[in-house]
């Protein structure tokens, strides 16, 4: 029997790791509740990126309707005040329609300033500053620059990848023109979508997680990750993209230009996306009002019950 949550002024929120499950249930609760699911992940909403980004599949997309995957090709930008204004928006219409907003994703900058209700001021690029750093980059390695940004910003530093120079610079940019961590650059939007948010956080057993995250790996390795690179870079997009710089991109590359062999590929994959996830929860850490399952023990019966008594 189909259960209608819709209108009610409550938006569903999934967060946790990488591999825990979240997309599955998603679509599964989504089914029940009569809902729409939104997605909460920086890498999702680029089309051509559908293995590394562990995209839901078309007949997974066509069970349910998704929102903010495949809508931008992988050379244009996209930021937290982007999501947020795009997700508040279409979490309105969602409500209007009567139906669940659903929102899922292991983006802990983008969820947070969606719960929080928090928007970031534009601060202008300064050239000149983003050169040096460049230069620093180039001259030091990327690690060399996300040291720094640990010791000025860990909050944003728990984020971004250490590989991820363009969004390294950016933090350490906006460091150096406004003296101030882009963390703190962020105040409450009192325009903020009026929602009651019940946030459903799934984990699991550390080693079990892992297990998880090492067979998707080989998963994606298996459905084609290489090729789905090497198509990216002869469609002429630049190695040097936020886009490519991605978890299993930005490894991918490095193996075709001869940095790693095979197995180094996949050991570095798996390490890295281990890394990942503990990033991940130590972001999900800090929200409050989880109310956090083992999705080993979990029915979705009991999220259900959960959402009705909220």
């Amino acid at each position: 029997m189909l259960l209608y949550m819709g209108s009610t002024g409550k938006v569903l929120f999934l967060i946790g790791p990488t591999a825990v499950g979240k997309s599955k249930l998603a679509i599964e609760l989504a089914k029940k509740l009569d809902g729409e699911i939104i997605s909460a992940d920086s890498m999702q909403v680029y089309f051509g990126m559908d293995i590394g980004t562990a995209k839901p599949s078309k007949e997974e997309l066509d069970e349910v309707p998704h929102h903010l995957i495949n809508i931008l090709p992988p050379d244009k930008p996209w930021s937290v005040s982007d999501f947020v204004s795009n997700a508040k928006r279409i979490i309105e219409e969602i409500a209007k329609r009567g139906k669940l907003p659903i929102v899922v994703g292991g983006t802990g900058l983008y969820l947070n300033a969606l719960i929080e209700g928090y928007t970031f001021p534009l601060i202008k690029k300064d050239e000149e500053v983003r050169k040096r750093l460049d230069g620093e980059a180039k001259s030091f390695g990327s690690l060399h620059l996300y040291e720094r940004l640990k010791k000025i910003d860990p909050d944003t530093a728990n984020t971004i990848h250490y590989n991820d120079t363009k969004r390294i610079i950016r933090a350490l940019e906006v460091y150096e023109l406004t003296g101030k961590p882009m963390s703190q650059l962020k105040s409450k939007d009192e325009e903020s979508v009026p929602f009651k948010p019940v946030i459903i956080g799934l984990d699991m057993d550390r080693h079990a997680l892992y297990k998880k995250i090492e067979a998707r790996v080989d998963e994606m390795l298996n459905a084609g990750l290489i090729d789905e690179v090497k198509s990216l870079l002869q469609e002429g997009y630049d190695n040097k993209l936020t886009s490519m710089e991605a978890i299993g991109y930005k490894e991918v590359i490095d193996h075709l230009n001869g940095k790693y062999t095979h197995d180094e590929l996949v050991n570095m994959l798996k390490q890295n996306t281990r890394n990942f996830a503990k990033r991940q929860m130590t972001w999900f850490r800090r929200f409050k009002d989880v109310n956090w399952f083992n999705v080993e023990k979990l029915e979705p019966g009991d999220i259900i019950s959960l959402i009705q008594k909220s």
